[in-house]
């Protein structure tokens, strides 16, 4: 396959000016260190050269919502676990941060996933999920009427966004509440190293959170087994106890930071995310605050058009074809998720936002045996609080544009100042 067909879009959006960007500069741009960039544009000039683009000998970005979503279930297409770790980069366990997510079931393939992703899958069922409605809305309530003293400004993120993920995940893996405040901080740095680019100095950052939060859960383990509770950590614990086979040492500590940082991360970008673009469509904003109901469909829209992950990699161990190409054993996949939730093949006026969109699917969460354990519970919760904040604060209003952090991966905004009355 040809490296590029430059059949650019007329008009793309880059950086507030109008121009043309071709496929190359496209994968040029998506693949550099990550900025406050908006991804939009790129994603446009790859959907107008295909479902797949080869950059490089081994290295494919597939952008085209069936091609991601066939790669993302296809079992030729592995992760990078920790046995292709060991042969392609010697010394890759010095990199604690990267060997914390190479024990857990993030980077783990068939049998290993299968058996870790089984012991934590109890916990977020459709009927727990559905149980813990009640407490997510008794939880949204609280932080609200804790807002309220803040009606000439606020951030969103500190004060929404993030509180009410953390309290849900915390309580869940049995977390005391004291504990809470210190895991925003650990999670930033220590997803510095799941994206494609990270320096020196976010690798050190990574790996401080990395053993701070290894401490922190081996003690909490050791006192779940002196204390018993009904929570995950007690669970996982009594699963490597029973048999060290079902869950090893390294992989109890690796997954409860997994389940930590994954848990409220995603939710507290999701519920970021949703409430600039209600802001920035007042309509929609109205229906949603007169009608509740319309919740699960607004999430599913901006899970879609701003998805809060952009992006998972793939390993393909034997030959298969992907949008149309087969590509070989040992090539290397990056499935642009946010690029496939805005395939114009697969959505009409792909780049509106339009709730009332029928059939929207996003792969936001991903697909197939890694699909996100706690993609229920980030919907439901972001269900519950959109409606309720709109509610409580009719005159909802940005205070000033906010500014993504510098991420490409894990999309979010670093703040989110809003005014609450006029």
């Amino acid at each position: 396959m040809p490296l590029l067909r430059p059949r650019a879009p007329d008009r793309v959006d880059i950086d507030g000016h109008y121009g043309l960007m071709d496929a190359a500069e496209a994968a040029g741009i998506l693949l550099a260190p990550p900025t406050e960039r908006e991804p939009d544009a790129a994603y446009a000039a790859l959907h107008a050269h295909g479902p797949i683009l080869q950059v490089s000998a081994p290295l494919y970005l597939v952008s085209g919502y069936a091609a991601v979503d066939r790669a993302l279930r296809d079992p030729a297409m592995e992760t990078f676990d920790a046995a292709q770790l060991e042969v392609a980069w010697p010394g890759w366990r010095e990199y604690r941060a990267v060997a914390l997510f190479a024990d857990s079931m993030l980077r783990a393939n068939p049998p290993h996933h299968t058996r870790q992703r089984r012991l934590a899958s109890g916990v977020f069922t459709a009927r727990r999920v559905a149980a813990l409605r009640a407490v997510v809305a008794e939880q949204v309530d609280v932080l609200l009427g804790e807002l309220t003293a803040y009606g000439n400004g606020v951030d969103l993120v500190g004060r929404l966004a993030y509180p009410l993920p953390i309290a849900v995940i915390t309580a869940l893996l049995g977390v005391p509440v004291e504990d809470r405040g210190k895991f925003r901080r650990l999670a930033e740095a220590l997803t510095g190293v799941l994206e494609m680019h990270w320096t020196e100095a976010d690798r050190v950052r990574a790996d401080a959170a990395a053993d701070e939060l290894i401490e922190y859960f081996g003690h909490l383990v050791e006192l779940r087994r002196a204390q018993p509770a009904d929570d995950l950590v007690t669970a996982l614990a009594a699963a490597h106890d029973a048999d060290g086979e079902r869950l090893t040492a390294d992989e109890l500590l690796a997954n409860l930071a997994l389940l930590l940082v994954a848990g409220f991360e995603t939710t507290t970008n999701l519920i970021g995310n949703a409430v600039v673009l209600l802001l920035d469509h007042p309509a929609y904003a109205d229906k949603l605050r007169d009608d509740a109901e319309l919740a699960t469909a607004y999430v599913e829209e901006v899970l879609r058009i701003d998805s809060p992950v952009q992006l998972t990699t793939r390993r393909v161990a034997r030959a298969a074809e992907v949008g149309g190409v087969t590509v070989p054993a040992g090539a290397e996949l990056v499935l642009l998720l946010g690029a496939a939730n805005r395939d114009p093949d697969r959505f009409a006026k792909p780049d509106v936002f339009d709730p009332d969109r029928a059939g929207v699917s996003p792969l936001s969460f991903g697909a197939g045996a890694h699909y996100c354990l706690g993609a229920p519970l980030a919907r439901m919760e972001a269900q519950v609080a959109l409606p309720a904040l709109l509610r409580r604060f009719p005159d909802l209003a940005l205070a000033e544009r906010p500014k993504r952090r510098a991420r490409m991966n894990l999309r979010g905004w670093r703040e989110l100042p809003v005014t609450l009355t006029r």
